[in-house]
């Protein structure tokens, strides 16, 4: 596995990853259950489950939730987040390799960690555990540069970021991509707004959530400087607003 997919890339910033990275419109469980047949009984695999943020929606609608997770960190935050839902089990393993049960599962979600995954592996994987008429949800946030201080902000990652090139071009998943990896003809899209406000706390612990950014060295003080002074340009009543879209793929995959 290249270092920039490393499961370890994240497990030194989990608890700015917990605390400021930006969650999901829960709006998405009242279309899934109009569009994708979510009912409290559906069984779920949240792949690459992370800090437990998309699993919490559904846990929350009294989902079962297998939470498959590969990174100690991260997994070990999701335990402590979700301790308060009996339904939720976590599990070390991959995407490529769930170690779940096959045709086990009703429903297969995957966020953020989706543009991590080997696609040919985990569709092989998918396949094997999900059942007959089951959906596979993709759910992650975009951003949009259409203003002034997101165009600043992500200025400052570009000059700072350590391979965030070579990052965000492996993340680009295209939609054409998308609907090769599903069956043909099954792939739909669903786009939520959700911006995102941040404190001048939230919103360095946004940037240090990142895994392309850097945590100390020479420049690490210049850039948290340029921070500081872009939080104050462009507040409003102490708040920055991210802006980003929720993109739903939605599908029958099997």
């Amino acid at each position: 596995m290249n270092d920039f997919r490393s499961t370890t890339r994240f497990s030194n910033r989990v608890e700015n990853y917990v605390k400021y990275r930006p969650h999901y419109p829960p709006e998405i469980i009242d279309f899934l259950k109009k569009e994708c047949n979510l009912d409290e009984n559906t069984v779920i695999a949240d792949i690459g489950s992370g800090t437990g943020i998309s699993a919490k929606m559904f846990l929350k609608n009294r989902n079962k939730v297998f939470g498959v997770e590969p990174n100690l960190e991260m997994r070990s935050a999701a335990e402590n987040y979700l301790k308060e839902f009996k339904n939720f089990h976590s599990i070390d393993g991959t995407a490529e390799h769930t170690t779940l049960e096959s045709n086990s599962v009703n429903m297969i979600v995957s966020g953020q960690a989706f543009h991590w995954f080997d696609l040919n592996e985990c569709k092989t994987e998918f396949q094997r555990i999900i059942s007959k008429n089951g959906f596979l949800i993709l759910i992650w946030n975009e951003r949009k540069e259409n203003n002034d201080f997101m165009k600043a902000y992500y200025g400052l990652v570009e000059r700072y970021g350590v391979d965030y090139e070579k990052i965000n071009h492996a993340m680009n998943i295209t939609d054409s991509v998308l609907s090769e990896f599903y069956s043909p003809g099954k792939l739909k899209k669903k786009v939520f707004k959700n911006p995102h406000l941040l404190d001048y706390q939230g919103f360095e612990g946004r940037l240090l959530s990142s895994s392309y950014i850097p945590l100390d060295g020479d420049n690490f003080g210049t850039m948290i400087s340029e921070l500081k002074q872009m939080y104050e340009k462009y507040n409003v009543n102490g708040e920055v607003s991210m802006e980003y879209e929720t993109n739903v793929y939605y599908g029958k995959f099997k």
